[in-house]
């Protein structure tokens, strides 16, 4: 919402009940408002309040491709860590574990890669109904 005025000065309270707060809050959230007050003042001066569609199954989809982005971050971290030690080291049985580690984590990394991609091919095909 533009703003025309941003030497608002005056106040107004109001009192909702917990069922009025709720739906007015399901109605902010359900528009493109950044504020709840620009939205009350919307519905005020009769200013045309534009509403968001949301697909709840894209929306899950989203969250699951934050949380592996977030996983797929610890494991290259992790790897990072890894060979950086594995460049200190100076005697064979060091090198062995931190190998072994490697390895560990190396799998890992491919575990959660072919969950990216069978998420990927998830969203594709929602994306295509």
């Amino acid at each position: 919402m533009k703003r025309e005025n941003s030497n608002r000065t005056r106040i107004v309270g109001l009192r909702f009940t917990p069922l009025e707060y709720a739906e007015l809050e399901k109605r902010f959230r359900a528009s493109t408002c950044r504020k709840l007050s620009d939205h009350i003042r919307s519905h005020l001066f009769n200013k045309p309040i534009v509403a968001t569609y949301r697909n709840q199954s894209l929306d899950e989809l989203m969250e699951e491709t934050a949380v592996l982005t977030s996983e797929l971050r610890a494991i290259g971290n992790n790897i990072n860590q890894i060979a950086r030690k594995i460049n200190t080291l100076k005697t064979v049985p060091d090198f062995k574990g931190h190998l072994y580690l490697f390895e560990i984590q190396r799998k890992r990394l491919f575990d959660k890669m072919e969950e990216v991609s069978s998420h990927t091919q998830k969203i594709a095909e929602k994306w295509l109904q």
